[in-house]
């Protein structure tokens, strides 16, 4: 559809574009999560031939009196924010029953409802696509994006660029850089008072949507700052409850463990989960996911991080950067239906994400915040890497560091070298 004629705005493409159009070929509904403000309105109905909005008020008058009338229009019809109204889930099952024809409706969704209401009903009629914000090629436009995730799992290999590394003030300045679409024409001050309202009504509006949450906003606010404080990390809940104690001093784990569960129910928070191949060595493997934030200028936001402080705190910066580097790679990867875990084992060896495909080819990534950096990064993957037990996995198809202000380079083992701002699809 033409979004300019419905929302006045023309469509940008997003990397989700081609998997929503396959997922719209294979089965009857497709159901397009993220959090509120990533694009999910714009994208589905770019791909829609009709739309109601869900949460209009004279549509939810209309369903009152005739649901399965808000089901009528061309396919594929977008049902958006279809949580607002559950009962819908139902409806579109029996529709796309009555058929077998593909491609009947799209529903997008900012908030997962109870699971009772989808857990037995959507197997075999939907398929559930994840919406990101936009990654760094996105909000850049594609400009110097020249080394493909997907390629590098076909075996191309990009050529050196040594024009490709950017200045740190740049990094900088594209981490703080919103990937929400409505945010990214706007300065970094702007942005920033956006990003801190939009915590705001995450702890005062959406979690309370979801569940009787009997603390105050403040205590919200306080575990995603704590969760941007260990962002990429491997944070116990233990952690993050002695520093939410800060404003609320009789909290309890387990009330920050649902707390958590809320917000990721929100797509607020996104758990990287780990990777568990067979070892040579007897290292054991650690288990726990590393906690990730919607966007790592919202991680920015909630730590009141602005371009000077980043500039004297390269640790935090690290952690940001290296936040942003996962981020990008999960929308790229779940464009080829790959997922992005992470390594970790008992000795203290790490690499920051591995890529997996169905098929069972793996591509390891080590992120490092300067080019200057990036022999360690490739010692570290050659180090991880020879304690895998290869004839078991299979060796990896690529390696890639990923750096801030580095090259595009391949180095004589074979290992790419490139800076996120060069990353692409």
């Amino acid at each position: 559809m033409d979004t300019v004629a419905v929302l006045g705005r023309a469509y940008r493409s997003r990397v989700i574009d081609m998997a929503l159009l396959r997922a719209l070929s294979a089965a009857g509904a497709v159901v397009v999560e993220g959090a509120r403000a990533s694009g999910k309105t714009m994208t589905t109905l770019h791909a829609a031939n009709s739309y109601t909005f869900i949460d209009d008020a004279d549509v939810q008058r209309t369903l009152e009196i005739a649901p399965r009338s808000v089901l009528e229009g061309d396919a594929p019809r977008l049902l958006d924010e279809w949580q607002v109204n559950p009962e819908l889930w139902n409806l579109v099952r029996r529709a796309v029953d009555a058929t077998a024809e593909p491609g009947r409706f799209i529903l997008t969704g900012s908030a997962i409802p109870a699971d009772d209401i989808t857990r037995h009903t959507g197997a075999g009629r939907f398929i559930r696509l994840r919406q990101r914000t936009m990654t760094w090629s996105e909000k850049l436009d594609g400009a110097a994006c020249q080394v493909s995730i997907a390629r590098l799992f076909e075996g191309e290999r990009p050529a050196t660029d040594m024009k490709a590394s950017i200045e740190l003030d740049e990094v900088i300045e594209n981490i703080l850089r919103p990937g929400f679409p409505a945010m990214t024409a706007l300065g970094l001050e702007q942005s920033a008072d956006r990003l801190r309202a939009y915590i705001d009504d995450v702890a005062r509006t959406d979690i309370r949507r979801l569940a009787d949450v009997r603390h105050e906003p403040d205590v919200i606010k306080q575990l995603i700052a704590a969760l941007a404080r260990s962002i990429a990390s491997e944070v116990t809940n233990r952690t993050l409850a002695a520093d939410v104690r800060a404003v609320a001093p009789t909290i309890d784990v387990e009330t920050i463990s649902g707390y958590i569960k809320l917000l990721q129910r929100l797509f607020i928070v996104e758990p990287q989960q780990p990777w568990a191949p067979k070892l040579r060595s007897r290292a054991r493997l650690r288990v726990s996911p590393k906690l990730h934030l919607v966007d790592a200028s919202l991680a920015a936001a909630a730590l009141g991080a602005g371009p000077g402080q980043l500039r004297s705190d390269l640790e935090t910066l690290g952690m940001l950067f290296e936040s942003a580097v996962i981020h990008d790679l999960m929308v790229f990867a779940s464009a080829i239906g790959g997922e992005v875990r992470h390594y970790r084992d008992s000795n203290g060896k790490e690499i920051d994400a591995i890529v997996t495909l169905t098929d069972g080819r793996w591509g390891a990534v080590e992120v490092k915040l300067g080019g200057a950096q990036m022999l360690a990064g490739i010692k570290s993957l050659r180090d991880v890497i020879d304690q895998i037990d290869t004839d078991a996995v299979g060796e990896p198809t690529f390696r890639l560091v990923v750096t801030g202000t580095g090259p595009v380079l391949i180095a004589d083992d074979g290992t790419v070298i490139a800076p996120l701002s060069a990353l692409a699809p």
